[in-house]
């Protein structure tokens, strides 16, 4: 692996060790990011939907339909969140989605209405581009490269278990609290889990 000037080196947190290793700490981050993300943003969701409805009358086709909108919003944000990813990589582009993903589940568990309900899904939908796997992948790609199908794989398999992790979760924080308590707590787990990981895990120069 080359090396830059000490200057450079000493400022990169994940540059490579004495015996040529790359630090695993950015990969260590982003599994126990994407976990969280894609617990909170996603998976919570099925598990809290049924209350959701019986609690506020809303139908099941509509809540439904928001949070299949944040979907369409996350895959067609795909193209401006890769060209601020190039430009300013991935620290900036996952620390503001995280932000943002906090924001969207606070507003989610403070919805009036349902025209609220379909705001605060699509708020989350832009923040699903910047948080979830494919700015993950690209930041892993150019980190390990040119190994980095280990480290894909890795975080690959590892975040295949955010399912097994939040989706008993969700349901045990619902026996005890209404949906929107328990929106209230993931917000809270995704402040406290991702904003920090991100801002402080990938610090790596970006090219």
């Amino acid at each position: 692996m080359t090396c830059g000037t000490p200057a450079s080196a000493a400022a990169a947190d994940t540059a490579a060790g004495a015996d040529g290793s790359v630090s695993r700490v950015p990969l260590v981050a982003l599994c126990v990011t994407e976990i969280t993300s894609w617990g909170v943003l996603y998976y919570a969701f099925a598990v809290l939907a049924p209350e959701i409805t019986r609690d506020t009358g809303w139908s099941t086709g509509a809540i439904t339909a928001a949070f299949s909108a944040a979907l369409i919003v996350a895959a067609l944000g795909g193209i401006p969140a890769g060209r601020l990813l190039d430009r300013r990589g991935p620290r900036a582009l996952m620390t503001g989605g995280s932000v943002l993903a906090v924001v969207a589940v606070l507003a989610l568990a403070a919805a009036p209405n349902l025209a609220w309900f379909v705001a605060a899904w699509l708020l989350a939908g832009i923040a699903m581009t910047a948080v979830l796997y494919q700015p993950a992948f690209a930041a892993l790609t150019r980190y390990y490269a040119p190994r980095h199908v280990a480290a894909l794989t890795t975080l690959t398999l590892v975040a295949g278990l955010s399912s097994t992790v939040f989706a008993p979760l969700t349901d045990a924080l619902s026996a005890h609290l209404s949906w929107r308590g328990v929106y209230l707590v993931l917000a809270v787990v995704l402040a406290v889990v991702t904003v920090p990981l991100h801002l402080l895990a990938l610090r790596r120069p970006w090219p």
